[in-house]
Parts: structure tokens; C-alpha cells; sequence
């Protein structure tokens, strides 16, 4: 006869997560609250009347042109911005798992822009690419590309998607790297004794093993693009020339802070964060299947 344990039950468990769900209730479910009600509201520019008018925020976004141009743009700028970061991480971290000497400098290095804030590094590549006082346009000049990504706005959208790339490339190299440590090395001695390369062994063996890091990294770059890349964007083109690089989290800052449009900056933020629900959800559903644990 089986007996049951019991434990006498104690307020400790409780005291233990209570800072946690108080962060969480007062900095993320309260505003989050408030933006869902502020979304069916209309509001003057100072707050001083409001009119309540149930979806019509989101029935005007729907039809507005600008939203809807932002809206692929942000499609186009998440998927490029993980594709590079996640690309050239799993890259670099293939060459420092095969690294024996100077492998810890070698790492250090690579982990280093994780730590520059998302402003610093828009900074960086302002610098770098100045029309006027960068090292990169003076040498594109020399191969007779003319840069200015003050007018162009395809220059502009490949210099965000770029400092936003490198700013990510460390976190992810961190997984990768960790991934491809843990793989038994008797699987890639055996597979070398067959006699495949280096490439066939990474391409058959370490991509394949490395998969769950990768949906796990997919899911991370995507939420980073949507939201993370704001500071990057604001200093390195505040969203121009022309909003060419103007994503949905930048549109929801210049409609709600600067056009004084609370309600319509509102219901963005609301449609933006449903957006990465799904996507979250969709990936976890459909694409994890195809995942090799």
C-alpha cells in the first residue's frame, strides 16, 4: 500500500516568486493593459478629452497605405536581420570550435558587441558610414559606388539591417558555440575516418545536431528585429530618408511621441504585439516539428 507524502505547506514558495510576478504585473501586464484600453480610445494631444470608439483605430489602420508599406517593411527587415545574424554565427562558431590555440582571445572577441547598447552600436556605423567623414564611403567612392544613405533609402534600409545584424551576430554565437561543444566528438572523428571534409561534416552533421539552437535563435532574432532594433534605428536614420526605414516599432514611437496620435500609437502597439504572438505560436507549433533533438 502506497502512502502519500505530505509536506506542511509553507508562505517561503510563495515569498520566493512574489518579486517576480510583481515585476511582471506592474511593468508588463499594467502597460500592457493600458495600451489595449487606450487602443478604442481617441485623445487630444494633451489628454485632456477622450471619446470612446470601440475598433475604429483599427479599422483605419487597415486602410492606411503607410502602416500597411511599414508593415512589409518590417516583414523584409526581421527576416534579413535574423538571417545574416543567425548565418554568420553559426559560421564563426563553427571555426572556433575547430580553434586550439589563442581560442579564448579568439571568443572574447567575438562575444564583445553583445555588450554595446543597441544606441552605441547605430553610433558605430554612423561613423563608419558617413558620407562625408567615413572610412566606408571613401572607399566605395573609390570603386564608384557614391554612398549617402541620407537620401537613399535602400542604402539606409542595408545599413540598419546590417548594424542590427552585428549587434546580434555575439548572443548567437554564444548558442552555436555552445551547441557544437556538446556534440560527442566520436560522431565527427568517425564521420572523418570515412573520409568527409570539413564542409560535408558541418553541413551533414553539425547543422542537423545544432537545429534546436536554431528554432530556439529563430524565435529570439525575430522578437529582436521587431522590438530591439528601435535604438539602432533611431540613431542611425530616425526612420528615413522618406520612412524608408520606418518599421512598425518605429512608426508606433513617431505616431504616438512625436505626431501626438495616442490612440492610433496605441492600437500599432497592440497589432504589434499580437503579431509576435502568433508568430511565436506558429513557430513553436509548425516549425519545431521539423527540429532533430
Amino acid at each position: 500500500m502506497l502512502k502519500r507524502v505530505h509536506f506542511p505547506s509553507s508562505p517561503l514558495p510563495y515569498l520566493l516568486v512574489a518579486p517576480q510576478i510583481i515585476i511582471t504585473l506592474v511593468f508588463f501586464m499594467w502597460p500592457a493593459s493600458q495600451a489595449l484600453y487606450q487602443s478604442l480610445l481617441v485623445e487630444d494631444a494633451f489628454g485632456l478629452s477622450t471619446e470612446f470608439v470601440w475598433f475604429e483605430n483599427f479599422t483605419y489602420l487597415a486602410s492606411d497605405s503607410h502602416y500597411l508599406d511599414a508593415f512589409w517593411r518590417t516583414a523584409i527587415f526581421s527576416f534579413l536581420v535574423a538571417f545574416m545574424s543567425m548565418s554568420v554565427a553559426l559560421i564563426l562558431a563553427g571555426f572556433a570550435d575547430r580553434v586550439i590555440k589563442g581560442a579564448t582571445v579568439y571568443r572574447t572577441l567575438l562575444i564583445w558587441p553583445y555588450a554595446v547598447a543597441p544606441v552605441l552600436a547605430g553610433a558605430l556605423w554612423v561613423f563608419m558610414f558617413n558620407p562625408t567623414l567615413g572610412i566606408f564611403p571613401y572607399l566605395l567612392d573609390m570603386i564608384g559606388v557614391n554612398w549617402n544613405h541620407y537620401l537613399n533609402g535602400t542604402q539606409a534600409m542595408g545599413l540598419v539591417i546590417a548594424a542590427a545584424a552585428w549587434k546580434q551576430v555575439a548572443y548567437n554565437f554564444l548558442f552555436y558555440l555552445a551547441a557544437m561543444q556538446s556534440i560527442p566528438r566520436g560522431v565527427i572523428e568517425a564521420a572523418a575516418i570515412d573520409g568527409a571534409g570539413p564542409v560535408k561534416r558541418f553541413t551533414t552533421i553539425i547543422i542537423p545536431l545544432v537545429s534546436p539552437t536554431t528554432f530556439f535563435l529563430l524565435v529570439i532574432n525575430l522578437v529582436y528585429a521587431f522590438f530591439e532594433t528601435f535604438g539602432i534605428i533611431h540613431v542611425v536614420t530616425q526612420g528615413g530618408p522618406a520612412a524608408s526605414t520606418t518599421i512598425l516599432v518605429y512608426k508606433v514611437f513617431n505616431d504616438g511621441f512625436v505626431g501626438l496620435d495616442l490612440g492610433g500609437s496605441a492600437a500599432q502597439s497592440v497589432v504589434l504585439m499580437v503579431i509576435v504572438i502568433v508568430m511565436t505560436m506558429v513557430q513553436f507549433k509548425y516549425v519545431e516539428k521539423k527540429v532533430e533533438y
